[in-house]
């Protein structure tokens, strides 16, 4: 996990090597700073690319290759913030890494990709800012002539202004990133997916694509026929998955306003053709996939999600899925054979309708699924969410529990556990999960013998402020006693985010927070709604509403 590793081939100088890549092939040389080691030599380390949401389609926020950041490394003043990226908006997707790009004219650099609201990607040199990286490697703006980005729609959940909100994914073979982008003219609003060429940021052949949607239904978004996708009334605010060469798109709403619906959109990721459309309320009301994560995928292609608000039908079909099709608040498995979309099997708690009906959804946070090393041989393949109504769910991916108005047919709940409600996603790493619910702590629960532990094990001192923290974990491996837990303070209100690292055995240990420093020296910028540490090749990033702050050892 934490994308296709680059390994060391052989020394050509003291401050470069050639790297070669797994999914790319061949080796190629590459500048790399040098770096304090940490007893270990972590200028001998692998590097990992960082390719998509929270690192892979399990969304697991995992990052194991990381040697130099270490609990005795990660401590004032060694470790603080090294500098700042600036854009011209705010960055509200996770920062993507890749290792080793040959840039045209540039020779070759570890690459930070950032997208921000303004509708701008840029390719940042991910080591330094200084001389001939001062500025950015390539920078693409995606507006049409004559538009600029989306104003926030009468919602605050973006502002002041709507671009790229969701992350972006890129396919290494290809060397293409994957980002959806929001404007608007005089006339219209519009949504388009852009296919770029990660080394200059050109568009590829076919890009971008103006997103338009049909689904057969006779919901509050149809015209009595079809379910219409109408893109003033949708963002993309899920991170974009890419498996079984698609890529799959998932539709938030502004606010609860307007006649929206749970559209799933999949583009084949070589033509960029449309491939399969899937309204998850096509006959009712709302079920908007907000999923402040992304859409997930297992290794047999199945895509998951989880709805918002929305219709539906208690009334069961023979074969126990509601009447109607309509999967408000529900857990989703979609399955992609033959490229299309379908639901092949959901869980919705026995109080779903109550949910949606007071607004306690069950898609205010995430998903994410779980190792089979995690699961018992009852139950091998797990996921894990959680949302408004302070529950986590644990539910088997291959028998969800459908719908039981008795009961919940799942394989473990925690009724209560996150008393402050989910507005965000979960973190795992060697048998345990990470959660922040809303001004409480930040919680760990252990994993045994498939079932998690009815109290969390350690949880931090400080609590986080509304939407809670998105945490990240970066190791050496997948069982290192020295694994950290990486989780920002970014709550809008506050005048400066807040950087913190914790003993990812025991959160309870605090390593180091960005106020520690003097001075005020490793204060980055204030803080967003959505900000999801990216820890990779000794570094971390976190966006900011004009940049990324950029910290590591001194």
């Amino acid at each position: 996990m934490g994308g296709p590793p680059f390994v060391r081939c052989s020394t050509v100088g003291a401050t470069a090597f050639a790297l070669w890549s797994v999914s790319l092939g061949g080796c190629r040389k590459a500048y790399v700073p040098p770096l304090q080691a940490d007893g270990g030599g972590c200028s001998e380390r692998a590097l990992s690319a960082v390719l998509t949401f929270h690192n892979d389609n399990a969304r697991t926020g995992q990052y194991l290759t990381e040697s130099c950041l270490t609990p005795n490394s990660v401590r004032t003043p060694g470790f603080g913030l090294l500098f700042v990226l600036a854009t011209d908006g705010k960055v509200d997707a996770q920062p993507l890494f890749m290792p080793s790009v040959l840039i045209p004219g540039k020779d070759v650099h570890d690459v930070l990709f950032v997208a921000t609201e303004h509708d701008t990607v840029y390719a940042f040199d991910a080591d330094n800012n200084v001389g001939p990286n001062a500025d950015p490697l390539w920078q693409t703006s995606l507006l049409g002539p004559n538009e600029s980005p989306s104003d926030p729609r009468h919602c605050d959940s973006i502002t002041p202004e709507i671009g790229v909100a969701g992350t972006g994914v890129i396919d290494p073979s290809t060397n293409t990133l994957y980002v959806v982008a929001m404007s608007k003219s005089d006339t219209a609003y519009v949504q388009r997916l852009h296919a770029l060429d990660i080394t200059t940021g050109g568009e590829r052949p076919g890009s971008p694509v103006v997103i338009q949607a049909t689904y057969p239904g006779t919901g509050l978004s149809s015209d009595g026929v079809n379910d219409i996708f109408d893109p003033s009334l949708y963002k993309q605010r899920a991170g974009l998955l890419l498996a079984n060469g698609q890529v799959y798109t998932a539709w938030g709403s502004h606010c609860d306003q307007g006649n929206y619906s749970g559209f799933v959109i999949a583009y084949d990721a070589a033509s960029l053709q449309q491939s399969a459309v899937i309204d998850l309320v096509p006959n009712g009301w709302a079920g908007s996939i907000w999923m402040t994560g992304g859409l997930a995928a297992d290794t047999a292609g199945n895509v998951f999600a989880v709805t918002g608000n929305g219709s539906f039908e208690t009334a069961l079909d023979d074969a126990g899925f509601p009447s109607a099709g309509d999967y408000g608040d529900t857990f989703v498995r979609l399955s992609a054979a033959d490229g299309g979309l379908a639901v092949a099997d959901y869980f919705a708690p026995s109080d779903t309708v109550d949910l949606s009906t007071y607004d306690i959804e069950l898609g205010s946070g995430g998903i994410m699924l779980l190792p089979d090393s995690a699961g018992s041989a009852a139950h091998r393949h797990l996921m894990v969410g959680a949302g408004k109504d302070t529950n986590i769910y644990l539910l088997d991916r291959d028998l969800m529990g459908r719908f039981n108005p008795a009961r919940n047919d799942i394989v473990q709940q925690l009724d209560g556990a996150l008393d402050g409600g989910v507005w965000a996603v979960p973190a795992y790493y060697n048998g345990a999960i990470y959660y922040s619910d809303v001004d409480q702590p930040l919680k760990r629960f252990a994993l045994d013998a498939g079932l998690l532990s009815l109290t969390p094990t350690s949880q931090t001192a400080i609590s986080f402020a509304y939407p809670g923290s998105f945490p990240s974990v970066s190791a050496d491996g997948r069982a290192s006693p020295d694994a950290i837990l990486w989780a920002v303070e970014s709550n809008v209100d506050l005048p400066d985010a807040v950087l913190h690292a914790y003993l990812a055995a025991d959160v309870s240990q605090e390593l180091y927070n960005s106020e520690q420093a003097p001075d005020g020296i490793d204060e980055f910028g204030a803080g967003n709604k959505f900000v999801t540490p990216t820890v990779a090749d000794g570094k971390v990033y976190v966006a900011t509403p004009s940049g990324v702050g950029v910290f590591g050892l001194r």
